[in-house]
């Protein structure tokens, strides 16, 4: 059985790269072939790129059975990142097991900081700035638009293609709303702000959750204000939406990488090690942003997270992650005289608080009913929401405005 479809248009068996660059990456073992990640059916086996950033998946019962969309399989099976093996091979009890070939290489850091910096500084620009070119397009930038929050990745990436509309989601009053505001102002960018009402997150929430198959509130909280982002820019005629995804995992946006080895979330013993762990939860983001943005109508574009940037990034020194309280320093450094300055060094918030769409999901949930004394309360919300069975204890009712609203 063949993949199934993703908007703009119908999906070859592979995606996201040409089939010999993968039959060449295949015999040479190389894990960072010069894509931005792919996935599918090569010479009939089963293939997707080291860092997993194009969804791929296989039915439980029928590991022949594969799909880009997890929605059009009964009981969808991730295919981890860095596989290679025969299509209906796929290990049944160990996900990973024998069908792990490719992993992300672990080069020792860069002595020249020079030399790194220039090297980010090139893979980011270059990227960056490919982002509006489409081969089946000429080169017509016209179909993308940019995901934006005011912060340093969405900036550079929305710098690379300088007349492409921003879109940012947000309840009244958020900070990525204020951010985006600020910084397109600086930039002299066309913002398109996507007001969030609680009726947004209401009647989302269903055709979300059977996109991505997830009812858990954080993976809601961030996918929400990127689903609502998408249909906007769906809506106003754009089938691709760039994103600087990948930025805080590449390079040292996290406090537990900046924190390491003192933060309990890592094993990590440093700076570069932590920021290894953190990569490893890139895949799982994909299987939940790339299905939300597609349902959505718009295919996701992650110039950030192409392997030239993740070649360069690997590289360096710990440093030039994090230093002295600031995070992503290179990344920073290689957006010196692109954006202004007041957007390279902004702080940034996690799209789950910088919207407030976790706030009033949480809120919602308590005004329904579901008190934050009830273990899992959000999400026995959300789970009544699209009807996926009993969710109350015996006697709890409805009702009311919620305590602490």
């Amino acid at each position: 059985m063949s993949g199934d479809r993703g908007p703009p248009a119908h999906r070859p068996a592979l995606d996201g790269a040409d089939p010999d660059t993968v039959r060449t990456a295949i015999e040479t073992g190389e894990p960072l072939p010069g894509t931005g990640g792919f996935a599918g059916v090569v010479d009939g086996e089963l293939v997707r790129d080291a860092l997993g950033r194009r969804p791929l998946y296989v039915e439980r019962d029928d590991r022949s059975s594969w799909a880009f969309d997890p929605g059009t399989r009964s009981d969808p099976v991730p295919v981890p990142a860095g596989t290679v093996t025969p299509l209906g091979a796929f290990p049944a009890d160990t996900p990973d097991g024998d069908a792990r070939f490719w992993t992300l290489p672990d080069p020792e850091p860069n002595g020249d900081d020079g030399g790194a910096l220039r090297a980010v500084r090139e893979a980011v620009l270059d990227r960056t700035r490919a982002v509006g070119v489409r081969s089946d397009t000429a080169g017509d930038p016209a179909d993308v638009a940019v995901a934006f929050s005011g912060g340093v990745d969405s900036s550079v990436v929305a710098a690379g293609v300088p007349d492409a509309p921003c879109y940012v989601a947000g309840f009244e009053g958020c900070h990525d709303v204020a951010a985006a505001r600020e910084a397109a102002a600086a930039m002299d960018r066309d913002l398109r702000v996507v007001e969030l009402t609680h009726d947004d997150l209401r009647e989302t929430i269903p055709d979300l959750v059977a996109a991505i198959g997830r009812t858990n509130p954080m993976d809601l909280s961030i996918a929400l204000p990127l689903y609502l982002v998408g249909e906007r820019a769906a809506a106003d005629g754009f089938d691709r939406l760039a994103l600087g995804q990948g930025a805080d995992e590449l390079f040292g946006g996290y406090a537990k990488v900046e924190k390491a080895p003192a933060d309990p979330r890592v094993d990590a013993d440093t700076v570069r090690g932590a920021r290894r762990e953190v990569l490893t939860t890139i895949p799982n983001q994909i299987d939940r942003d790339v299905v939300a943005l597609r349902a959505a109508g718009v295919d996701p574009v992650t110039p950030l997270l192409h392997d030239d940037v993740v070649s360069a990034a690997l590289e360096l020194p710990g440093h030039l992650l994090v230093d002295d309280g600031q995070r992503k320093v290179a990344l920073r450094a290689a957006a010196r005289d692109v954006v202004p300055e007041s957007v390279r060094t902004a702080d940034k918030k996690a799209v789950q608080y910088g919207t407030y769409v976790s706030r009033e999901l949480d809120r919602l949930a308590r005004r329904a009913g579901f008190k934050r004394r009830m273990e899992n309360h959000v999400e026995r919300y959300v789970r009544e929401l699209v009807g996926d069975g009993p969710v109350r204890p015996p006697g709890d009712e409805a009702g009311g405005s919620g305590s602490g609203d």
